[in-house]
């Protein structure tokens, strides 16, 4: 017996990490596999029942295990990303919103058969979506910055305020309804804005000021942060019910945004279980659904994903971007992405078994019509939103932009020369003092590491195309080229060498089809360009002519400049890089590194460039 359930849960697991390796694979969500191998290991084969599994821990495992995702997509909200796009977002999060459960009520009301308590509390659920399924599908779409941002701003804020919505509809069903239910909603609302903003805020400024004085060492510090989302979630509950949700959101919320507190490395370590418990949660749903269920809905169950996907949604988003700057265009794609995710369905879990449990036999049917629901927008707009953005012209040109690894003053002279000339940049590193100044120079950046699972949901890589390894550690830019050349190709990853490389023999250094291809020629390291620049060279720009070729630009500066990039005559990026020979020609300009009296000697530069 104890044999079976072992090999049962570590079969979830396998499982788990197969749909993500598939998901990274193919680049589409990996909640289309977790939800596919559900079915298969539940009701298809019928080898995993998480009720006989878990048995009464099933219900505590599903709310824990909400309560920790959420908090991790709340440590990632800095309000400051917000602006520009503030108005939109705050509009899809709140009238939006609302707008999207009354259609969806309508329609599970008249479409199904649903009581109007369950269409309420199926159309409330539905009106999330969240990053886990939204981030993945903008990697392959590209669509403009500012559609982007507000599809992944509206994902992570629409998840807490979402539960919110279905919390108080579930009340209202569960108090009876009426008047009497009316007035019983509006204390629960009272109570759990309460009870969870004001639990959720303390917690969160006393653990802040526990992280920002060190009254924990380092290594306890992300077993705390765990534990004490566990003890916020269940507190927040006891006091009024169904506000744990709310109260972990708010505490993560608050760390993310409190100054002088370095979350990085909880982060980091939430990730990681996020993404085991959100593989672990969608495998167990899924695995719960009965195709009997599904047939019971019926047509009517397509029909409600058609409204929710082709009424719902751009009803919404109409609605929300009155009087923005937003193109028709724009509002076109943002009213056909909206996938819903892990948050619809575990919410949709947690309030079915309640619900059974006091006789609604409908409430069964709430899983399969909303799994209905993911798994139609998943499918349908991972197939066809890459085609429509391009048909609307609203996704990004060719990838001719660069992530650059690492933001010492080396890479922010780089992503500085890249900018100015028209190609976008973002600069990675872990360092937040290195971020701030990258910053404060009109750099893009990203304040964590490339290669973390926080980055695959949250670092916008729209318009990049290529990887620029910059870091002070070697092993950093080894490791993000190994990911990024996937995502890029093998041909765009780039590193700058260090000067202990150098110094190191070939059986201790990573090989080429690793690190990519060499920057600036193989005498340039990154210590030598760090020294150039603090005794004053600075990155210019030459314009070669028939008049002024790339012979007469060698001539003239000799070993006073260290080639860096080229743009073409039709405005094509060029590296210098070792071993490659591409002549400049009339019409390119030369970007280097320029000392500023050319009488002095300088060290020699060496490279040849290579066109991309």
């Amino acid at each position: 017996m104890h044999e079976e359930l072992l090999i049962q849960l570590a079969g979830v697991g396998v499982l788990a990490m197969a749909a993500q390796w598939l998901a990274w694979w193919v680049k589409l969500p990996a909640i289309l596999f977790l939800l596919l191998l559900g079915l298969l290991a539940g009701p298809v084969t019928g080898w995993l029942d998480p009720s006989a599994l878990f048995g009464d821990l099933l219900f505590p495992f599903i709310s824990l295990a909400v309560s920790v995702i959420l908090f991790e997509g709340a440590l990632t909200l800095h309000f400051a990303e917000l602006r520009g796009i503030e108005k939109v977002v705050r509009n899809l999060v709140s009238i939006g919103l609302l707008v999207t459960w009354f259609v969806i009520t309508l329609a599970a009301h008249y479409l199904v058969g649903f009581g109007w308590e369950l269409s309420a509390l199926l159309g409330a659920v539905l009106t999330v979506t969240g990053p886990t399924v939204i981030v993945p599908l903008l990697r392959t779409v590209r669509p403009r910055a500012s559609v982007a941002n507000i599809l992944r701003w509206e994902g992570i804020l629409i998840d807490p305020v979402g539960a919110l919505l279905a919390v108080l509809v579930f009340e209202f069903i569960v108090s009876g309804g009426g008047a009497d239910g009316t007035g019983h909603t509006a204390i629960v609302f009272g109570q759990v804005i309460l009870a969870g903003v004001l639990l959720g805020a303390l917690a969160g400024w006393l653990f802040g000021l526990v992280l920002r004085h060190h009254w924990l060492p380092e290594y306890l510090q992300s077993f705390v942060a765990l534990m004490l989302v566990f003890a916020v979630f269940t507190a927040a509950n006891v006091l009024a019910e169904e506000s744990g949700l709310l109260a972990v959101t708010v505490m993560g919320m608050w760390l993310a945004n409190m100054k002088q507190v370095d979350v990085d490395h909880i982060l980091n370590f939430k990730e990681s279980l996020s993404v085991l418990l959100i593989s672990g949660l969608f495998i167990i749903l899924a695995a719960r659904v009965e195709f009997g269920q599904i047939s019971e809905l019926g047509w009517g169950a397509f029909a409600v994903f058609l409204v929710v996907q082709f009424i719902a949604r751009p009803l919404k988003v109409w609605v929300a971007t009155l009087g923005s700057k937003l193109s028709w265009q724009e509002k076109a794609l943002l009213g056909w992405i909206a996938p819903r995710g892990i948050i619809a369905a575990a919410v949709t879990a947690l309030f079915a078994l309640r619900l059974q449990e006091q006789g609604y036999e409908q409430a069964a049917l709430l899983v399969p019509m909303v799994f209905i629901v993911i798994i139609g927008t998943v499918v349908l707009q991972s197939a066809t939103a890459g085609a429509l953005a391009r048909k609307l012209g609203v996704s990004e040109p060719d990838a001719q932009g660069f992530l650059i690894v690492g933001a010492n003053p080396v890479a922010i002279a780089m992503g500085k020369a890249l900018q100015e000339n028209g190609f976008r940049s973002v600069l990675a590193d872990t360092s937040w003092e290195a971020i701030r100044k990258a910053r404060m120079e009109g750099l893009s950046v990203y304040y964590g590491n490339p290669v973390s699972a926080h980055a695959d949901r949250f670092l916008n890589l729209v318009g990049l195309g290529k990887m620029l390894g910059m870091s002070r550690r070697t092993d950093q830019n080894v490791l993000a080229g190994t990911k990024y050349r996937v995502e890029f190709g093998r041909n765009n990853i780039y590193t700058l060498l260090s000067s202990q490389d150098k110094k190191q023999s070939e059986k201790m250094t990573a090989g080429e089809s690793y690190r990519g291809q060499i920057l600036f020629g193989e005498e340039i390291t990154q210590q030598k360009l760090a020294s150039l620049l603090s005794q004053g060279w600075s990155v210019k720009t030459t314009p070669l002519s028939a008049e002024f070729t790339f012979d007469d630009y060698l001539l003239q500066y000799r070993t006073d400049a260290v080639p860096l990039f080229a743009i073409t005559g039709r405005g094509r990026l060029v590296l210098f890089v070792a071993d490659a020979r591409i002549q400049p020609r009339d019409g390119w300009k030369i970007i280097a590194l320029v000392k500023p009296d050319q009488s002095q000697d300088s060290p020699d530069g060496g490279a040849n460039a290579i066109e991309e």
